[in-house]
């Protein structure tokens, strides 16, 4: 007899697809109804954090449009699959392109749940300024949430990861030159696991290993984003990350007090909570889409 072990969060994952979803869709045709129109019309746009690419959510992805919604994952500007040198993109709205593309593309009158994961959030942050029409609810997730983006000391505070307690943990490239300041920054790969993944399947932080990409480090260093005047009617959520050792509790929660969202939810996971608590986000999400959905 062959006995075969899974991770925990796998079975999680195959219990809240499997018997969860089916219970809660069960409960009266009218509410089965309404959830399949509800479904067909919702738009996830995910966005990923610095480093990563659309692949980190691979696995949010695939269950979400098997529940029938529509899920975009933008590779933002030398992110992912985009080929772009981080080297050489130097303005936010450079690296933040293929967003902006998407959200112009948008139909006339067509909104979206747009998501963004840590350094994310500042492609968030630029949408509501810029987009607060095609945006139906802006969730953050273990994000920076800063209304104008590093304007102030206090922003570069709570905003910007502070790792100085584990020593020197980036790879910098130098695309003008070792004279000036660094144009790119990566994660060594013997402090991304202790970083990023403490609480990650060992399969997902091996491809994050594999796929991970220098971050244009001066395009993020000089973020304002100001004139937004129907910011504050987008609504926005906020999902903390419990056990984070790149944007900290303190951190979450200063951005949070400065800058109050309609909804807080606390989630049990690392920083990367799409790889080490898969089924209480994907919960997260779509209670988050229904709440936000009349």
């Amino acid at each position: 007899m062959v006995t075969f072990f899974f991770p925990l969060n796998h079975i999680k994952l195959f219990l809240l697809v499997v018997i969860i979803f089916p219970l809660h869709i069960t409960k009266g045709s009218n509410k089965m109804a309404n959830e399949s129109d509800m479904n067909k019309t919702s738009h996830f746009v995910l966005v990923h954090g610095a480093s990563h690419g659309g692949w980190c959510w691979y696995r949010i992805k695939d269950i979400l449009e098997n529940m029938g919604y529509k899920v975009s994952c933008p590779d933002l500007t030398s992110s992912g699959t985009d080929r772009t040198d981080a080297d050489t993109v130097f303005t936010f709205k450079h690296y933040n392109q293929p967003l902006d593309q998407l959200l112009e593309s948008l139909p006339v009158g067509e909104k979206v749940i747009l998501v963004g994961h840590s350094a994310g959030g500042h492609s968030l942050t630029k949408s509501i300024h810029e987009f607060p029409d095609k945006i139906q609810v802006a969730i953050f997730i273990a994000a920076a949430m800063l209304h104008n983006g590093f304007l102030t000391p206090q922003d570069l505070k709570d905003g910007a990861p502070n790792l100085s307690q584990y020593g020197e943990v980036y790879e910098y490239g130098y695309g003008q030159g070792r004279e000036n300041p660094p144009t790119s920054v990566l994660f060594k790969k013997a402090i991304q696991r202790q970083l990023l993944y403490q609480m990650s399947p060992s399969e997902d932080i091996s491809l994050a290993s594999m796929l991970l990409r220098p971050c244009p480090i001066r395009a993020l260093k000089g973020m304002v984003f100001e004139g937004g005047k129907d910011i504050d009617k987008v609504p926005r959520v906020y999902i903390k990350t419990l056990h984070d050792n790149v944007i900290t509790l303190e951190q979450q929660d200063s951005m949070i007090k400065r800058w109050p969202p309609s909804d807080v939810y606390s989630i049990d996971s690392d920083h990367c909570p799409m790889f080490s608590n898969p089924s209480q986000l994907l919960g997260l999400l779509v209670k988050i889409a229904a709440k936000f959905s009349s």
